[in-house]
This record gives structure tokens, C-alpha cells and sequence, in this order.
């Protein structure tokens, strides 16, 4: 089962992933793709551990090549964030690239028994973007259409509320 789930900045979106992934059997892993540059991310790191606490995920921090990444096949990976990793493989001297981010989320769902990948709402600022940063968000609203055409359930997170755009079956 690989269910997608979106939203903008402090939606909630992380929130409703790990009460979705605590109500599924299998080893719990919190695949963590966000760098610890700076306070600001290191302050965000600590916020997300201090929830996860005592709820038996094992966290493993892997930033490109998810693609090569070994995934006990019975496991609930929560993958935080698609965005981050497409950051990662776009912009770090050992990044695969554009094709590597999708690749990557996609080998670890053919392989653990259940994927809930958290990505991020891209263009809702309104502005005009060029150079790297155009790069980086085309990217990963190819990346988020791609899976969402092959997730078995999407949901969007408004205001902590989630929002189901695609259930199994669809």
C-alpha cells in the first residue's frame, strides 16, 4: 500500500502521516531525508523526534540514492520529506538528479510492505521563480503528479485536516 500525502508548510501533514502509518502493523521506520543544516533545520528535526517518541519507529537518515537503501520488506516506512530529497538529489555533489528522487521513493515502496511519503505543495506562493529554485520546484511537482498517478491513496492536509483526493481502487 503507498499512500501520498500533501500540503503545504505546517499543514499538518507530518502530523497525519505517523497517526496513519501508527495504525498499521509492521515495523515502523521514519526514513528521514532532511539534512541537520543550520538551527533552523536542526530545531525541526528535534520537533519531529519529540513526536515520534516512544511510538517504535526506528529512524534512519539517508539523504540521496534511496534507490540502494536496504528496507525490511514487512515494514510502514514513512518517508519525510519527498522535497527534501529532491533538494538532495538536485543540489549535493553525490545526488543522482531529477530521475533519482522518483526512482528512489519508488524502490522503497516496491520493497516494505506499506509507504506513506510526505511532499510538499509546490507554486501556491504566487511568484515567479527562475534559476535553480524553478529547477528544483518543477521537479518536484513532476515528481508529486508521478506518484500520486501510481500511490494507492492520496490525501491533501488543510489546517491539520486531511482531505482524500485518491482512495484504493481509483
Amino acid at each position: 500500500m503507498f499512500t501520498l500525502v500533501i500540503g503545504a508548510s505546517a499543514s499538518g501533514k507530518s502530523e497525519y502521516a505517523e497517526k496513519l502509518a501508527m495504525s498499521l502493523d509492521g515495523q515502523r521506520i521514519y526514513l528521514a531525508a532532511m539534512e541537520p543544516f543550520g538551527q533552523e533545520a536542526q530545531a525541526r528535526i528535534a520537533r519531529h523526534r519529540a513526536a515520534r517518541a516512544g511510538r517504535g519507529f526506528v529512524t534512519l537518515e539517508r539523504y540521496t540514492d534511496l534507490a540502494h537503501l536496504e528496507i525490511p520488506e514487512e515494514s510502514v516506512v514513512l518517508l519525510e520529506d519527498v522535497g527534501n530529497l529532491a533538494a538532495n538529489e538536485l543540489f549535493r555533489e553525490d545526488g543522482g538528479g531529477a530521475e533519482a528522487v522518483l526512482e528512489g521513493v519508488l524502490s522503497v515502496e516496491r520493497r516494505c510492505r506499506h509507504l506513506i511519503a510526505v511532499t510538499n505543495e509546490v507554486f501556491l506562493g504566487g511568484q515567479a521563480y527562475e534559476g535553480d529554485t524553478l529547477r528544483y520546484l518543477k521537479t518536484l511537482a513532476k515528481v508529486n503528479r508521478e506518484l500520486a498517478k501510481r500511490a494507492d491513496r492520496v490525501a491533501e492536509v488543510v489546517c491539520g485536516i486531511p482531505n482524500s483526493l485518491k482512495e484504493a481502487g481509483q
